[in-house]
This record gives C-alpha cells, structure tokens and sequence, in this order.
C-alpha cells in the first residue's frame, strides 16, 4: 500500500511558511532590514531542500520494501546535498547576513519539516 505524501508535506510546508513569516517579522524587529532577509533565506533553504526531498521521495519505486528504502535514501541525499549548496551560496554571497537568524530560522523550519511523520492522512 502507498502512502500519499501530499497531505503531510502540503500541511507541513503551511507550518513552515507560517513559521518562517513570523520569525521574519520577529528577526526584522531585532535586526531590521537584514535580520529579516536572513530570516526569509534561511527558511527558503529549508522549504526548498524539503520540497525537492518529497518530489525526488514520490519518483521511487515503492512496490518493495527495498525500494521504498532506496527512495527514501535518495531523497534524503538530495535533500542534504542541495541544504549544504544552498547554505553555502546564501553565506558567501550575502555579506549582509544576520547569522543567528539565517541560522535559526534553517533549524527551525528543518525540524518543522521532519514533523511530516506525525501528519495523518485522514
């Protein structure tokens, strides 16, 4: 049987985007202008690499337990190729960046992410 991922990720990517617009607005507060484009970039990079993990998740092969496994292996490997891609380009090319909230905001839109698991389909 195979399980529909697009109820949890469609319901976990609104967490992230909920959570991403409010700490924006508290980085922005803190930090102004940067803190809050920080703020964006590190959950953008988050969203993004989460987003391509499903839709690399969805294209597996799911009619054995092996390939369920090979998806799931595949998904993540993109998915932690392209954070360490799009980390890496956000802090070598803004040298305006508030570090505490770029950061934080990746960390916490990332374990927003993996609450996915917890999403039912009913």
């Amino acid at each position: 049987m195979q399980r529909d991922l697009s109820k949890p990720v469609l319901t976990v990517l609104r967490w992230q985007l909920l959570a991403t617009a409010a700490l924006t607005l508290t980085a922005g507060a803190l930090a102004e202008v940067h803190g809050a484009v920080s703020a964006v970039l590190g959950g953008s990079v988050s969203i993004l690499s989460g987003t391509v993990s499903a839709l690399v998740a969805s294209l597996g092969k799911a009619d054995s337990a092996g390939g369920i496994m090979l998806a799931a292996l595949g998904a993540e490997a993109v998915k932690i190729g392209l954070i360490v891609i799009l980390l890496w380009v956000v802090l070598v090319n803004y040298e305006s960046v508030v570090v505490a909230a770029f950061l934080g905001r990746f960390l916490a839109t990332a374990l927003i992410f993996a609450m996915a698991f917890f999403v039912h389909d009913a």
